[in-house]
């Protein structure tokens, strides 16, 4: 699939859930300005989001984290236990590992800083995002790969550890994988969407997505992103 959007298409229905209004309005702005989109709804609160993405339906949220009344955590969950197929980016101002964590234990497809993305990073993001991929912002992926190795450690030497998102788990062995499928995966560390990986290898992009579902088999793992962490994880071992 092109992730880049076509005019014979539906465009992609959004839905900007942030506290902050300036904010809030810059995003609808933003996306307002580029092809492809629909803005169908804006949320001042995880509650109001959660009953107005039930009426308007769109295909993806970008969603704060810390807002009143419900956050935006406690709203991915209440949505994605609605429509699994929803698709949910965290845009924040936070860095903390903890929020992070939570929000890929929620069910989220991509988390932003705030404070480092730029605009048209954000909307090639939301893009990537409405063609199946999982995005995390490059600069968290150490504090992620770190955390997943501590939990594991936490998880080997204690039953009493507290409740986490799950690491990826310490069986899963990258050398199952065939040549190809590690190749496809390595290039996936690197960032690069299914399109650019199939220009890379010179392969179409059902390819890729086929190499992909084998990785995360093979794996254990239910994305991308824990599949990458993975493949980082064992290598900084080597």
């Amino acid at each position: 699939m092109d992730i880049h959007s076509n005019p014979t298409e539906a465009p992609t229905r959004v839905l900007v859930a942030d506290d902050h209004q300036l904010f809030r309005e810059g995003l609808v702005s933003l996306l307002e300005r580029e092809s492809g989109f629909e803005v169908v709804g804006q949320a001042s609160d995880g509650e109001e989001a959660v009953t107005l993405a039930q009426q308007v339906k769109p295909d993806v949220i970008l969603m704060d984290i810390m807002m009143p009344r419900c956050s935006g955590l406690e709203a991915t969950r209440r949505l994605l236990a609605w429509r699994p197929d929803l698709k949910i980016i965290m845009l924040t101002i936070s860095d903390k590992e903890k929020d992070l964590f939570e929000a890929i234990k929620a069910g989220a497809q991509g988390y932003l800083l705030k404070s480092s993305t730029s605009a048209a990073e954000l909307v090639e993001t939301v893009r990537r995002i409405v063609a199946g991929e999982a995005i995390i912002t490059p600069a968290l992926v150490p504090q992620l790969l770190a955390e997943f190795t501590a939990m594991a450690q936490r998880q080997n030497g204690t039953a009493s550890a507290p409740e986490t998102p799950s690491p990826p788990p310490p069986s899963s062995d990258i050398t199952q994988l065939t040549e190809r499928e590690h190749e496809v995966l390595a290039l996936v560390a690197e960032g690069l969407t299914n399109r650019q990986i199939a220009a890379r290898l010179v392969i179409s992009e059902n390819t890729v997505r086929a190499h992909l579902r084998n990785i995360l088999d093979k794996l254990h793992v239910n994305n991308r992103v824990q599949a990458a962490l993975l493949l980082q994880q064992q290598e900084k071992r080597q």
